[in-house]
């Protein structure tokens, strides 16, 4: 199983926001963030970068924009 890690950036800056994601949705011009055990993070972000070799995937929040 593939899980993935969800950091936001700002500049040089990543910070953590989601260990453990198994999916992503958009849902109301919002991410919707669901980790291993069905518990959902919905956050004001759009998607920067996908990594499946690294399990990371990075989101750019509107103050970063």
């Amino acid at each position: 199983m593939c899980l993935s890690a969800v950091y936001s950036l700002n500049g040089n800056d990543k910070k953590l926001i989601q260990e453990n994601v198994a999916g992503v949705r958009m849902e109301n011009g919002k991410l919707i963030l669901i980790n291993i055990l069905g518990v959902k993070t919905e956050i004001d972000a759009e998607i920067d970068c996908i990594d499946l070799m690294e399990n990371v995937i990075t989101v750019k929040t509107p103050s970063a924009r």
